[in-house]
């Protein structure tokens, strides 16, 4: 039988060339975003919503956390309560809610792979993308609290750091905030989507068993911790 997975943010960037990468391994996908033409259309920062969604959804496998937002570009000192706010809810939030609901069935079950989005802004913070930045350093702190919780389980945890990816999150970042992120890549060209969906394919499969509360990064480079 098919293993089933849930890909958050999955018609769009990485979540959409995850979905099709899993998809491709035969595995059953469903895609989970706010935006018409999703198997499951939910935000995934409204709790109430998302545990409704997982009652209709059923057992899941594979949960690939890809929803997120990029939130204001702009001086700390300049950006508001609301814009805080509301990365937090998309980016650490809805990564919560997607855990709380799907974990327990993984653990019955004594299998389960989940990836957390993160992003290289969570380990070096990027400048003008303070809310950013500090949602993805939450992201990683919870894969590491939450693979340690679920080491025993079956259920392996762990995060990818991308540096800049070519999708349509980034396309509305602010032209130099965005060329600044991309001049500290080595390799001198942003990402692409179908490279980080093949990293997720990996960590979502039986070939990674010793690795739980790690995180990835695909950076071109960029890494230095």
């Amino acid at each position: 039988m098919p293993r089933t997975a849930l890909v958050t943010g999955g018609l769009s960037g990485l979540g959409a060339a995850t979905a099709a990468r899993l998809a491709a391994d035969g595995i059953r996908v469903i895609t989970l975003d706010v935006a018409d033409g999703a198997d499951v259309r939910v935000d995934v920062s409204d709790t109430a919503a998302v545990d409704a969604a997982a009652g209709r959804i059923g057992p899941v496998d594979i949960l690939v956390n890809s929803a997120g937002i990029v939130g204001p570009n702009a001086p700390l000192w300049e950006i508001g309560r609301d814009g805080w706010d509301r990365t937090f809810a998309v980016n650490v939030h809805g990564t919560v809610n997607t855990c709380r609901a799907f974990v327990p069935g993984m653990r019955e079950r004594g299998w389960g792979r989940i990836v957390n989005i993160a992003s290289m802004a969570g380990k070096d913070g990027n400048p003008n993308m303070s809310p950013y930045s500090a949602s993805k350093a939450a992201v990683i702190a919870l894969t590491k609290s939450l693979g340690k919780e679920l080491a025993t389980s079956g259920v392996l945890v762990n995060a990818i750091a991308p540096a800049v990816i070519e999708t349509p999150m980034n396309a509305h970042t602010a032209p130099d905030a965005l060329a600044h992120i991309t001049g500290l890549i080595p390799m001198r060209r942003v990402g692409r989507p179908e490279e980080v969906a093949e990293l997720i394919a990996w960590l979502t499969s039986d070939l990674v068993s010793f690795s739980t509360g790690a995180v990835y990064d695909i950076s071109g480079g960029r890494a230095t911790y």
